[in-house]
């Protein structure tokens, strides 16, 4: 008697269900081009198989150096589909990177935008080999192929895609993700972030990043509809989710101060949303508070994460006086704090975060010394993920983020959080954004300067500006100066780049 097959599915199977159950409603809507899932399920089945015909399946590893629209979804699932692992590239980074990632992860073809074409034309000097795909040419590539979901073999321990990290404190390190690990982010943050089959999730920042994979994989789980943006544009924003009638979205700190700083915010109608992320950095807890009044009660869950695979989350029910808190672990996550003795911490005392997990990534690519340094055990012998921020808990177990640990400032001998300082001069009314970094000193080793940007409009008085954040700071975390710019650097995902900040202003 044959048996029951109860393995779990893998996310092609699980999308071509989709395809089969909800085919007349929508799963991607770009502009005015809408896509029901049947549709959908058949392009980017078309597309796997033919790059399974060009050799691109299982055991090949694809570039994807495109900008947002329906183009880049239906590449990067096709990918999935074919076998293959796909390595979706950060467009912010400068041709030389672009250049080292994709021959870190040996890729065997690229698929292109037209605005990105000439980047990989330029790459292409030093590597005429590599088979590449225009977005424009993927309906003529694929017309003749198959429309059935490919039988690649792939197991769960198949990689998936290689996310790329964000270079915030150094050289990019490529994260592997596998297919089972994807599934399980997929059903863990489905869970945590309260999506559902009638979610319309709407997406402003590039899909090459984890934020929008996160978005992309819960939405795609459940079977709900994925409305893309081809950029941020905080007053589109704002439109698209009154149109479209969004109901969730990932979006980073600075995103979420935008919308709130367009001036006729309060006109558009934001009823439809029911669940959002935030993520990337600390959302300051002001902000927090103005997002729930806006977004309602329940909307708001600020999510701490890493590529790498630990995250903790706080429900919104949960979020009253807890404001600067980012939760706890999700289903299936355990974090502890170590301290530098690499011994676990009391509540309430501050130590590196170390997480374990079913959604933790297997390793870096090709840096098993990475993946070392990234390792912790415990007494009982398993291998914990260090996240490299600093955190502490309090007596109820919810999590608070202090630092990132290479952004610590030793002064004095003693250590002093930036992002400390940095939630005092952000409430400075003249105050839009900040951050604090350690420079050289003669006297203490390294002092605390802000870099500050004024409110739109206002000439801000540097000497006051000390003085105010000084009498509200601890004697310890008092600021020895202020620089003013425009703007502070920040990569795709809203973290602020304070290693260039450093390199910068002297830190």
């Amino acid at each position: 008697m044959a048996a029951f097959d109860t393995s779990a599915p893998l996310l092609p199977e699980i999308l071509s269900l989709h395809g089969k159950w909800k085919a007349g409603k929508a799963a991607l809507i770009c502009g005015d081009e809408v896509i029901t899932w049947a549709d959908f399920e058949a392009r980017t089945n078309q597309l796997a198989n033919a790059l399974r015909a060009e050799g691109l399946g299982r055991g090949k590893t694809i570039g994807v150096v495109m900008s947002n629209g329906t183009a880049m979804v239906e590449a990067l699932i096709a990918i999935i589909k074919s076998g293959a692992c796909s390595v979706p590239i950060n467009l912010s980074v400068t041709d030389e990177a672009l250049g080292a990632m994709l021959h870190d992860a040996d890729v065997s073809a690229v698929i292109t935008t037209a605005d990105q074409k000439p980047r990989i034309d330029a790459y292409l000097k030093s590597n005429p080999a590599l088979f590449t795909l225009d977005a424009s040419e993927i309906s003529t590539f694929s017309k003749d192929a198959s429309s059935a979901l490919p039988d690649t073999g792939i197991t769960g321990d198949d990689p998936l895609n290689i996310i790329y990290s964000s270079g915030t404190t150094g050289m990019p390190k490529g994260i592997l993700h596998t297919h089972a690990g994807r599934r399980d982010w997929a059903y863990d943050l489905t869970i945590a972030l309260r999506y559902h089959s009638a979610a319309k999730t709407l997406f402003t920042i590039g899909l090459y990043s984890n934020i929008s994979w996160v978005g992309m994989l819960c939405t795609l789980l459940s079977g709900g509809t994925m409305v893309v943006a081809p950029k941020f544009d905080a007053r589109e924003a704002l439109s698209l989710i009154e149109t479209h009638s969004i109901s969730h979205f990932a979006m980073v700190p600075i995103q979420y101060q935008r919308l709130m700083e367009v001036p006729d915010q309060a006109d558009f109608d934001l009823s439809s949303v029911e669940a959002v992320m935030s993520c990337g950095s600390p959302l300051h807890a002001d902000l927090k508070s103005e997002l729930f009044k806006r977004l309602g009660p329940k909307a708001v869950i600020e999510l701490f994460g890493l590529t790498e695979g630990v995250i903790t989350t706080l429900d919104p029910e949960e979020a009253e006086g807890r404001m600067a808190s980012v939760g706890k672990p999700l289903v299936g996550t355990d974090i502890k704090i170590i301290g530098d003795d690499d011994k676990e911490v009391a509540h309430g005392q501050s130590g590196e975060i170390v997480g374990c997990g079913r959604i933790v990534m297997p390793g870096y690519l090709n840096r098993p010394d990475a993946t070392a340094e990234a390792t912790w055990v415990d007494e009982h012998g398993k291998a914990w993920l260090r996240t490299g921020d600093i955190g502490q808990l309090d007596d109820e177990g919810y999590l608070y983020i202090v630092d990132r640990k290479k952004d610590m400032i030793l002064s004095g001998g003693q250590n002093i959080y930036p992002q400390d300082i940095e939630a005092v001069l952000i409430t400075h009314a003249q105050v839009n954004d900040v951050a604090v970094i350690g420079v050289a000193s003669e006297r203490w080793g390294e002092t605390p300067v802000a870099v500050v940007v004024p409110e739109a409009g206002v000439t801000l008085d540097t000497e006051a500006l000390i003085d105010w954040a000084n009498g509200k700071l601890g004697k310890q975390q008092r600021i020895s100066g202020v620089i003013l710019c425009e703007a502070l650097p920040r990569n795709a995902n809203g973290k602020i780049l304070k290693r260039e900040l450093r390199e910068t202003y002297g830190g």
